[in-house]
């Protein structure tokens, strides 16, 4: 049998942390220490865990499988555990529960596995462990710790809404150390003078440009049956404003990206206009403005560039 090729699909790794809701379990092992966990693992192998902040994101995500025969999936999802195999089963038996086609996974006990994302293919790492995602940043890989509770998922609902901001998650962050060094005035002259000048990659654009690829399987989709709807939806959300948006436009044309929607708010809360939007997930490389957004949606801080240092 041909090894299974990762190569032309869009591959995330998934922490437990990230999938599940493990609050109760991290607090045994933080209360009671190891022995303990395995034991309330082992004990609850069967009770299946509870949907996490990033399990609607993957949900949607594998559930565009569809578009592809089944043994050419479009979409792989990988578990990234720090669990050893035994209290990594309750994990697998949850994921089994909840019918979602996962069934590749990487367990080390006590150890982050995010240094296998290359060898995977993998396009994003998402995670609750602000560590192991910090880590996996600094060696220029695509990671994102995952905040706030879970969102109510509303399975009706079929479509997948991905929302990114710019600056230090598609793009570098060299723009935004002009902001922090020359101010708002600095900055928006630099981005004027530089505005035919594609910024270079930021840590998510490689995934946006896997989502992209799905998109463009979907228009496909579209153009063979005319009642089929487009769900995936990629908005952007920044606090550029004119002049400045002109430069973030044109760098997405020059990589040969594309986005549906674009927000371009000037300093304008993030959170107000995220709440109407309802993302599925939310990536952004400042903490500050996820405070805003956490609460009611899926939202990723990538922490990314010299901001987060």
């Amino acid at each position: 049998m041909p090894p299974y090729e990762l190569a032309n699909r869009l591959v995330i790794g998934i922490a437990s942390s990230a999938l599940f809701d493990l609050a109760e379990a991290d607090d045994v092992f933080r209360r009671e220490g190891e022995d303990a966990y395995r034991a309330y693992q082992e004990a609850n192998l069967d009770n299946t865990l509870e949907k996490g902040v990033a399990f609607s994101f993957i949900r949607r995500l594998l559930s565009l499988n569809d578009l592809n025969p089944a043994n050419d999936p479009l979409v792989e999802v990988i578990v990234l555990s720090r669990n050893d195999p035994d209290t990594g089963l309750r994990v697998m038996r949850s994921i089994a529960a909840h019918k979602l086609e996962i069934s590749r996974a990487i367990f080390m006990q006590g150890r982050s596995p995010y240094h296998f994302m290359p060898a995977l293919n993998m396009s994003l790492f998402l995670s609750a462990n602000e560590d192991d995602v910090r880590e996996a940043v600094a060696q220029g890989l695509p990671a994102g710790r995952v905040l706030g509770p879970a969102v109510a998922d509303d399975t009706d609902d079929r479509d997948l809404r991905i929302a990114f901001d710019f600056d230090g998650v598609l793009a570098d962050d060299s723009s935004e150390q002009i902001y922090q060094s020359d101010g708002i005035e600095g900055f928006r002259s630099h981005e004027m003078v530089n505005a035919a000048t594609p910024h270079d990659s930021g840590p998510l654009r490689g995934f946006l440009a896997s989502v992209n690829r799905i998109q463009h399987r979907e228009r496909e989709q579209l153009a063979r049956d005319e009642t089929y709807k487009i769900r995936v939806h990629v908005s952007l959300v920044t606090a550029r404003n004119a002049p400045a948006h002109e430069r973030a436009v044109l760098s997405l044309k020059k990589w040969g990206l594309m986005v549906n929607d674009a927000f371009f708010l000037g300093g304008i809360e993030k959170g107000a206009i995220v709440s109407v939007l309802k993302p599925h997930i939310f990536f952004d490389d400042q903490v500050g403005h996820l405070a805003g957004t956490s609460g009611s949606t899926p939202s990723v801080h990538v922490p990314f560039g010299k901001i987060n240092e």
